[in-house]
């Protein structure tokens, strides 16, 4: 039975654990303090994805999908998830950065964008500055109006 649901303090761990086995960085988790959204699957997190919020954009960031659970559509359901927070919040663009995922972005709605699009406060971030690279492809999303 698998379980969708914002994350709570105590599954940060698992979450950090997670993102540094696909090499993702976790340096400014705790400073920057984004939102995540997991889903667990078996008492297991497989997945889980985060929002961190600058007014009314966001970065989605952090991604992440179990090795042995890719290309399941896992990853899809968080994004989608994501969006349903972000909106909910009246955040309207959601930015990200990824070296390798383009593909599966375009696929989720998101064009490619060069970085000095992104709001000041979101290139002033350490996902920006310094965690992921310069190669890294820029990616945006305007989210519809909610209901």
């Amino acid at each position: 039975m698998a379980e969708l649901r914002a994350a709570a303090e105590a599954d940060l761990g698992a979450i950090r654990a997670l993102l540094e086995s696909a090499g993702l960085p976790t340096t400014d988790l705790q400073a920057a303090k984004p939102s995540f959204t997991l889903l667990r699957e078996h008492g297991a997190i497989v997945a889980a994805g985060a929002l961190q919020r600058f007014g009314s954009a966001a970065l989605l960031r952090s991604l992440v999908v179990a090795t042995d659970r890719r290309g399941t559509g896992l990853g899809s359901i968080i994004v989608h998830e994501l969006e349903k927070v972000a909106a909910a919040v009246r955040i309207r663009r959601l930015f990200l950065l990824t070296p390798t995922a383009r593909e599966f972005f375009t696929h989720q709605g998101y064009r490619v964008v060069e970085r000095s699009e992104a709001p000041q406060d979101i290139q002033g971030s350490e996902e920006f500055r310094s965690l992921c690279p310069a190669s890294a492809i820029c990616m945006m999303k305007v989210l519809a109006d909610s209901p």
